[in-house]
């Protein structure tokens, strides 16, 4: 007997699957606005930050283009008639979701067992992230080093790997690289202050205040995220 492996597809690719046949077929033409992004989210019975997937989906693709504030425009067709080429992997949002509870709880762990060597390397990773002389490139670096020496400090290998496979998808995967930039372009940096009381509360080793302070920082950039990336004016 065959049979195929049953997968579960992402739900930002099954919303981005069914608009790439709707352009395909000839029912969204080229220069066409698409729906709102609220009206999408409604139609496909999804939450926005999954629409906003979709549409970078759709963007990587070359069938829509995206205009902040204005709306999406489904693209003239290509000669290739591939479908989206996307890696099935967590979406941008469920990412930043997911580190907003591993790391919250991962960061109260790191307070207790933190060794001074993690410190430092802490506040060097500071210190690159509000350089002036810091290039992008080594901001975004010092970020990822932060976060994930803290992991470490937990002595918990399954919560450091897994912190590391969230880091590894927001700077390998075509659709979270894709999103970061747009971001980056939109002027939102590392928040170097939100930084700051996390190291603080972990210098003096205070669980709830680490956690709060974590909390803060990705809660926060969940919600920055979110208005910096307007899909319409609507």
């Amino acid at each position: 007997m065959k049979v195929e492996a049953v997968k579960v597809r992402r739900l930002y690719l099954e919303v981005a699957g069914q608009i790439e046949t709707l352009i395909r077929s000839g029912e969204i033409k080229p220069g066409e606005r698409l729906p709102s992004e609220r009206d999408l989210a409604a139609s496909f019975e999804v939450s926005r930050p999954t629409i906003r997937e979709a549409m970078i989906a759709l963007e990587i693709a070359g069938l829509v283009e995206i205009r902040t504030g204005s709306g999406i425009y489904a693209l003239p067709l290509k000669p290739s008639p591939q479908s989206i080429t996307i890696d099935d992997v967590p979406g941008p949002f469920e990412v930043l979701e997911a580190r907003l509870l591993i790391e919250t709880e991962a960061v109260s762990l790191a307070a207790a067992r933190i060794t001074k060597e993690q410190i430092k390397t802490l506040e060097q990773a500071l210190k690159t992230m509000e350089s002036a002389d810091a290039t992008e490139l080594e901001r975004e670096k010092a970020d990822q080093l932060f976060h994930c020496t803290i992991a470490e400090a937990t002595n918990n290998s399954a919560l450091s790997s897994t912190i590391k496979w969230l880091w590894e998808l927001r700077n390998k995967s075509a659709l979270s690289l894709t999103f970061h930039q747009r971001v980056r372009d939109l002027g939102v940096h590392p928040y170097v202050d939100e930084h700051r009381k996390i190291l603080n509360a972990l210098k003096l080793r205070d669980p709830n205040r680490a956690k709060a302070a974590m909390q803060n920082h990705i809660s926060h950039a969940i919600e920055q995220d979110m208005t910096v990336l307007e899909l319409d004016s609507e």
